[in-house]
């Protein structure tokens, strides 16, 4: 009997080129249209100002349709536009690789897990809450990277699998970026721009956070009792045991005074990281400038590696994670392609109006599934909130839902599939580090994603009928 050929999903790159060029082709059907912008005041006690659009402002334009030359250089151009995080990741990757060579991390925390023998479990929901208390408070994503690689091969020493060690890091950080109660991202742009009182209906967020939290960690705890039951059931099982970066707890290296040396400095880096980003307000350049410092350091220390091997050993790690260090670029391409033919704006503006024409509860659910939509194509929380809730706001009016609730909308709309879309670029450098292929990762979420998204849904119908103010 011949065999069903089994469906293959595209390479990541395949599936959003084919995105940029229907876009383009899109660009010959849908009417050109703009929006014009404006500058606000987005949080009064800074006063920091904001570009959004003037949701009174819209109209059409001359047609500018995608030409073959535009499409084939929107990813070059989208290379340009993301090449700050490009190369964060670059950075990130290659000192980490640095890292991983000295063997430190591996003869410190196999020890760990030895020591826990048959509690690891409790790492699972104890690192998932502390990840999402960080996504919920500054909105940490580009942050999750450097954790990533570490948590991998802890997990997959402790007999789970690299889905677990990658999923606690971003499933955890990402469940409470999308029901933060605080984020600044997300929760005090989208306030400032609709006009509602800054951190309003902090209890309801604080409900729905531990809500979606505590979803995400049963889903992550039931999958890791079936690896560790049955580790051939993990689709990642055949590429876990090819890992270089795997730890083998019954050979550990030696945890000499260099290596435990080399993990104080990791350890304090961390901290600092962390301290930096909430009290300074670092962000990618400078949180890169730590770890390729780190780097520097831990290479002194370690008597193995000379300059030469250092600066291959940082050259080889930022290779290997190249492929999806790129993905943002190609993702962003389908924005640049939509700006060029001008017709992101006529999009929000005939959702907008189908919305208008909808009843209350409904507009409301409508205003969810747009905001969902919409973060495929706008992966930035501020950049989403910046076109959509200039909108979505004074519609929210309109058709009676409140604008707290049409917050809650672009909030959860917002935050749920940054850890399944390939358009989001940490996300797929996450991925990259991990060494794990977005179709094997997506495979893997879809349920959880429908689980989030079917709760998101539920908070936005209780937010619309207690009237959230």
């Amino acid at each position: 009997m011949e065999q069903k050929k089994k469906f293959n999903v595209p390479h990541v790159y395949i599936l959003l080129l084919a995105i940029i060029l229907v876009f383009s082709i899109l660009s010959y059907i849908i009417p050109a249209g703009q929006y014009e912008m404006m500058t606000i005041v987005d949080n009064p006690e800074t006063g920091h100002e904001r570009e959004v659009v003037n949701p009174d402002s819209f109209q059409y334009v001359e047609s500018t349709p995608v030409s073959l030359l535009q499409f084939l250089t929107a990813v070059p151009r989208g290379l340009q536009e993301t090449a700050q995080i490009i190369f964060f990741i670059f950075i990130v990757g290659g000192s980490m690789t640095v890292l991983q060579e000295t063997k430190s991390i591996e003869a410190g925390m196999g020890r760990l897990i030895r020591a826990l023998k048959g509690k690891t479990w409790v790492v699972i929901p104890v690192v998932m809450i502390f990840f999402s208390l960080c996504g919920s408070v500054f909105g940490m994503a580009e942050e999750t990277i450097p954790f990533i690689p570490i948590f991998v091969s802890l997990m997959i020493a402790a007999g789970y699998d690299s889905i677990t060690g990658a999923g606690i890091v971003l499933c955890g950080a990402g469940a409470g970026f999308a029901g933060a109660f605080i984020n600044p991202f997300t929760i005090q742009v989208a306030q400032g721009i609709a006009q509602v009182e800054l951190l309003s209906g902090m209890t309801f967020r604080i409900v729905m956070y531990a809500c979606l939290l505590l979803l995400t960690i049963l889903f992550m705890l039931r999958y890791a009792a079936k690896v560790k039951k049955n580790p051939t059931l993990s689709t990642m099982h055949e590429i876990d045991q090819k890992r270089e970066d795997s730890i083998d707890l019954d050979s550990l290296p030696e945890f000499t005074g260099r290596r435990k040396a080399i993990l104080v400095i990791f350890v304090i880096a961390i901290i600092f990281l962390v301290y930096a980003v909430i009290t300074w307000g670092w962000y990618l350049d400078e949180i890169a400038a730590l770890f390729l410092a780190m780097s520097m350091i831990v290479a002194v220390i370690d008597d193995k590696l000379s300059f030469k091997s250092y600066a291959e050993t940082l050259g080889r790690g930022m290779s290997e994670i190249a492929t999806g260090a790129l993905v943002g670029g190609f993702a962003r391409g389908i924005l640049v392609v939509m700006t060029d033919g001008n017709i992101l704006h006529t999009i929000l503006n005939a959702c907008a109006g189908f919305l208008g024409k909808l009843p209350a509860m409904v507009s409301a659910i409508g205003m969810y599934i747009f905001q969902c939509l919409l973060n495929f194509i706008v992966p930035s929380g501020s950049g989403q909130a910046a076109v959509s809730m200039p909108i979505m706001a004074p519609l929210s009016d309109l058709v009676g839902v409140t604008r707290q609730t049409a917050c809650i909308a672009f909030q959860l709309g917002d935050g749920i599939s940054n850890i399944f879309t390939p358009t989001s670029g940490y996300f797929m450098a996450g991925l990259a580090l991990a060494k794990i292929p977005w179709s094997k990762w997506a495979k893997w979420i879809l349920p959880l994603i429908g689980l989030q998204y079917l709760l998101g849904g539920i908070f936005v119908v209780i937010a619309q009928v207690i009237g959230l103010q």
